[in-house]
């Protein structure tokens, strides 16, 4: 076998968002307090996710449900509405204990948080609705 045969994939996400619930801060609370409350937030979901990365790869599964769940409100919140729905995947793998495709929804997981928390790339192909 040759390396002719071997196609590298690289999956790429279409991250869908919706604005509205960050238009809504903005309306309530003003420029100022908006752009805090969605930096805190943005912030948390962050360290919520990169806590969620440091249990599956330390293999500590015994909490992962109700962090992902947590992810998931946190991400609906904000509008990010491909990062709640993964999250929801995930958490069905987890009840359906499938690895196999728990494994899979993870990478995505992680695909589609990297490209709603890096602005610069996430821009270039957003879907809003």
């Amino acid at each position: 076998m040759t390396d002719d045969n071997v196609v590298a994939l690289r999956p790429m996400e279409r991250v869908r968002q919706d604005a509205e619930p960050i238009a809504t801060m903005y309306r309530n609370l003003g420029t100022s307090s908006a752009e805090l409350v969605v930096t805190r937030a943005l912030g948390e979901l962050a360290l919520t996710m990169a806590g969620l990365a440091n249990q599956v790869r330390d293999h500590q599964l015994d909490d992962l449900f109700r962090q992902l769940r947590r992810l998931q409100r946190m991400a609906e919140n904000l509008g990010m509405v491909s990062l709640g729905m993964v999250a929801a995947d995930v958490r069905a793998c987890i009840v359906s204990a499938d690895s196999t495709a728990f494994a899979a929804v993870w990478a995505r997981l992680l695909r589609i948080a990297e490209r709603s928390l890096a602005p610069d790339k996430a821009l270039m192909d957003q879907t809003l609705f």
